[in-house]
């Protein structure tokens, strides 16, 4: 009985940890059934001492007492069942621990599992994601999202083509990379287990650069070259389908292929009312009234709902046209796609969105949001550079004076932290000079 208190204590801990990210993982009975499928207790142990940021193996191995070559073993282990990320960065090996999302949700689906009970699993994250309201505000809370939607390239009218900058293609992010790999769509992998995915295709699930590099050595990503990828994303868009990519503007790390019946981004918008669970392009659909036909075909493609016909009687005639929901509207193109009358054109908006630089900035503006900037700062504090610092000092004087409040005090005791470990250091030389 011990052994098994002892045992839900851990996979108790490990959830803790997890919602300690800034995408969070708040409890619920459903989550901890899906940590014991995922994690054995042995490993929930060990995760719970794993870091939230890239830390070398060979540290993480002097503070656990583990021998590296049998850290190593454990970390290849569950790194290939997409329980941790790790990767090779100037000759060292880093290791992560993988958060919720995106992480070991999208690792367990995107690609065919035999050793797991992948139905199972399936119905327990559909009911925390999607029946337990908790999750979905925690991932999609604040105003900086992990993913934003790409606009069409074709669906800009000449004139404002010359506007859209390289990080805002679709096409970009894969001829920029420097290493692509890709998946199964995790999102309609999953719906398949529950018997309610829909027929597009599933390999559509696009990394890069750095972060395709640690899929690809654990199997969860297959190696394409730059002409694969862009075929994948033209046959995605003819299907339909919108694209999300990572929200920075450097070194993105994914674009997924989302189709609203299936993506967990899009599901939190129209289930939840969550309006900016995907940070919107930098242009806005627009209807020409007198040309649209009301065919509903635009209402019909569009992954969010954000389009309805309105009907209203013009003489003897019944007049009908698509009418949109800004606060709901993407900016994807799909709509400018599915229309055959040339009724839609895609416009700018009236004030351009905020993208994060990086990942680095990404990560700091969620954890400002959430709250969570003492997690990010205090998780292996005497490994945050001066430059990380600096940088995050920049980011919070950007921020509007209450974000910027929230990450003010946790801030003051990292340096407050680095300037007694300085002390401590001189002291420890003084005495040692001294012979003392």
């Amino acid at each position: 009985m011990g052994h098994m208190v002892n045992t839900d204590r851990e996979y108790r801990l490990l959830q803790q940890r997890l919602d300690s990210t800034v995408t969070g993982a708040p409890y619920s009975p459903t989550f901890m059934q899906i940590l014991k499928l995922l994690f054995r207790p042995e490993e929930a142990r060990l995760a719970n001492k794993l870091p939230l940021k890239l830390q070398p193996l060979s540290s993480i191995s002097g503070k656990l007492g583990l021998p590296p070559e049998e850290l190593g073993e454990k970390i290849t282990d569950m790194a290939r069942r997409g329980l941790v990320i790790d990767m090779e960065l100037n000759d060292k090996r880093y290791v992560i621990l993988a958060p919720v999302v995106i992480g070991f949700f999208e690792y367990t689906f995107m690609r065919t599992r035999d050793e797991l009970p992948m139905k199972e699993l399936s119905k327990l994250f559909d009911t925390y994601m999607k029946e337990e309201k908790e999750f979905a505000h925690s991932v999609f809370q604040g105003q900086t999202q992990i993913g934003r939607a790409l606009v069409r390239e074709e669906a800009l009218p000449e004139e404002d083509f010359s506007e859209i900058l390289d990080w805002e293609r679709a096409s970009s992010f894969i001829e920029q990379a420097t290493d692509i790999g890709v998946s199964l769509c995790a999102c309609r992998h999953h719906h398949s287990h529950l018997g309610n995915a829909c027929e597009r295709p599933q390999r559509t699930c696009l990394s890069f650069n750095y972060g395709a590099i640690p899929m690809i050595n654990a199997g969860l990503a297959e190696r394409i070259s730059v002409q694969e990828a862009l075929k994948i994303l033209q046959e995605c868009k003819e299907l339909g389908l919108a694209q999300v990519g990572d929200n920075v503007k450097r070194r993105p790390v994914y674009m997924c292929n989302c189709c609203g019946c299936c993506c967990g981004m899009m599901q939190a918008i129209r289930t939840f009312n969550i309006k900016n669970a995907i940070v919107t392009s930098n242009w806005i659909m627009h209807t020409d009234p007198e040309v649209c036909k009301g065919c509903g075909k635009c209402a019909k493609a569009c992954p969010v709902d954000a389009i309805e016909l309105k009907t209203e009687m013009r003489g003897q005639k019944k007049k009908a046209w698509a009418v949109l929901d800004e606060s709901l509207c993407l900016g994807c193109g799909v709509c400018y796609s599915a229309c055959k009358h040339g009724a839609i054109a895609m416009r700018p908006r009236a004030k351009r969105v905020y993208t994060p630089e990086t990942v680095f900035d990404k990560t700091v503006a969620m954890a400002i949001e959430r709250g969570k900037i003492s997690t990010l700062l205090f998780d292996n504090p005497e490994k945050f550079s001066h430059r990380a610092l600096a940088r995050m000092v920049g980011l919070i004087e950007k921020s509007p004076p209450y974000k910027a409040a929230m990450a003010i005090a946790p801030l003051r005791s990292v340096f407050l932290n680095a300037l007694v470990k300085g002390a401590k250091t001189t002291t420890g030389s003084s005495r040692k000079s001294l012979g003392g």
